[in-house]
């Protein structure tokens, strides 16, 4: 987040996409809708299913699945075309405005409902209402980020936010709603195939050198590693011998499950690290029991970049460990010995290591957790990021056109399948699904379809069927609702044994790696 959580009230319009923030971040929202209720701020949501945020919304747009890019580029169009745009930061702050100005020009509010489905007067009424704000906040998560223009969805955003000059000030933003409590904390700690803690790249001979220095090694690779879904298909070839997985159950989370099944298998050797049993660490060779996060003392760094201490509630069970301990002992009994005394001296050592830490001691986070970047003891911390100037000096607009999908519905794959979460469940289930209470509210999968679809379909709420895609199919329950756009229809991904994503795609965005979990397409049959 470019912001703060809290700086989400001071917003005079927020704009929310790609996210169902009620269920997927309950906390975070309740400040967007004290905001709304009682400090005036009008909501834009754009979203193809009517979540219950859509209730709180003073605009609404129910947008095609996959169609970011358009609606953005034509709110562009808009704003550019009616000189709504903030000028003076446009000329002082930013460069690359005139190519991506001549790319908007043909996404006009008209030609836009052609792609989109959004009804051209409520886009252009969201983009005078964004434009017209002298404070707006975008918020977004994996609804604009799981797809194969993924990075693009989200390089949309950030022209959209320096064209009005919504950047570097309270209530204002770019701001990914990151998917877990800790994500942002791995990704800070270098859990990244590119970079080093702190974001520095693997690829830079200089910080290459100072990180030999400070562990007393010689000749790191400079050459950056695999992500997941990289992974996953080299072992599948037989590329990839082994695999050490920690935190994660790819056999419920990973797109095309079927084949990222059968790769797993062909692995020579399997380790997997958690707190429960997963279906992953079912198929593991060796299975390390770790701690949960109440039975820890370490960091946690949050969506809004806050490093907080977090501290030991309850003892372990059995021989669970540490997952630094774990990976200490591993090391030292593979040749190189690592050893620390606690997760506070790793800390200090990521601070010595990482300009954006470097500040950051367990001491100043006793009772209340710093911004990063905090560069030196003194500092205070950066709550606000770009308040003068952006990381690279000025903003850079970048030009982008439109790109359908990765895969278009057909005769026999009729409808769209999106994936998300509900509210009472968490990622794969791996602790939610052990709550007897969470259970009761969601015992199974469900498939949510647009009263109109399930009458063209004949199927009746509670009915049993069967989805199919072209990769896989699961067997699940219809759920009729008017949350539904008609044309596509949701099921929760946590639930392994109607796992949705048997049947996502597994096309990845080139630039991020990441799958198009959000748009594939599918078939519904009563089940026999």
């Amino acid at each position: 987040m470019t912001t703060t959580i809290g700086d989400i009230e001071d917003a005079e319009v927020i704009l929310v996409t790609g996210s169902n923030t009620t269920e997927n971040h309950p906390v975070l929202s309740r400040h967007v809708k004290r905001a709304v209720a009682f400090k005036g701020a009008k909501l834009i949501l754009v979203d193809p299913r009517r979540i219950k945020l859509a209730q709180f919304a003073h605009l609404w747009l129910r947008q095609n699945l996959g169609t970011d890019v358009a609606w953005l580029n034509g709110m562009m169009h808009v704003i550019i075309s009616e000189d709504l745009y903030d000028r003076d930061f446009v000329e002082s702050r930013t460069e690359g405005f005139e190519e991506m100005k001549k790319m908007v020009e043909k996404f006009t509010p008209e030609f836009v409902e052609q792609i989109t489905g959004v009804p051209a007067a409520d886009l252009a009424a969201a983009a005078r209402l964004y434009a017209g704000a002298k404070a707006a906040s975008i918020l977004y998560c994996m609804g604009i980020t799981q797809h194969t223009h993924g990075t693009d969805n989200v390089k949309s955003l950030a022209n959209l936010a320096m064209l009005c000059g919504h950047m570097g000030k309270p209530g204002g933003g770019v701001n990914p709603l990151r998917g877990q409590n800790n994500v942002q904390g791995a990704c800070d700690m270098g859990g990244l195939p590119n970079v080093y803690s702190g974001y520095q790249a693997v690829s830079d001979l200089a910080i290459a050198k100072k990180m030999e220095e400070a562990w007393g090694v010689k000749d790191l690779p400079t050459k950056p590693g695999l992500t997941v879904t990289q992974m996953v298909p080299k072992a599948h070839e037989g590329e990839l011998k082994a695999l050490y997985i920690i935190g994660e159950n790819p056999l419920v989370s990973d797109p095309d499950l079927n084949h990222a099944e059968e790769s797993l298998k062909h692995l020579d050797f399997l380790v997997v690290q958690d707190i429960f049993l997963t279906e992953t660490a079912e198929l593991a060779d060796v299975v390390l029991p770790a701690k949960s996060f109440a039975e820890k003392d370490g960091t946690f760094s949050n969506t809004e970049r806050r490093v907080q201490r977090i501290r030991k509630a309850v003892d372990p069970p059995g021989q669970a460990k540490d997952d630094w301990e774990i990976l200490c002992e591993v090391a030292t009994r593979m040749g190189f010995e690592m050893r620390y005394e606690s997760s506070e001296e790793i800390f200090d050592e990521l601070a010595r290591v990482t300009p954006s830490y470097s500040g950051i001691s367990y001491g100043r986070i006793e009772k209340d957790g710093l911004h990063w970047p905090c560069p030196t003891p003194e500092h205070p911390g950066t709550p606000i990021l770009h308040r003068e100037q952006f990381t690279r000096g000025k903003g850079l607009f970048h030009a982008i056109d439109y790109t359908p999908p990765a895969e278009q519905t057909d005769d026999e794959y009729p409808l769209y399948l999106t994936t998300g979460r509900v509210l009472y469940h968490y990622h794969t289930g791996t602790m939610t699904m052990k709550t007897e209470g969470l259970n009761e509210r969601v015992p199974e999968c469900f498939v949510e379809i647009s009263p109109r679809d399930a009458a063209l379909y004949e199927l009746n709420d509670g009915e049993a069927v069967e989805i199919a895609s072209r990769r896989g199919k699961i067997r699940a329950r219809i759920q009729v609702s008017d949350k539904a756009v008609s044309g596509t229809v949701f099921i929760p991904f946590h639930f392994a044994k109607a796992a949705a994503n048997r049947l996502t795609n597994a096309q990845l965005d080139p630039v991020s790696k990441i799958p198009e979990y959000k748009v594939c397409a599918v078939r519904l049959s009563r089940a026999a």
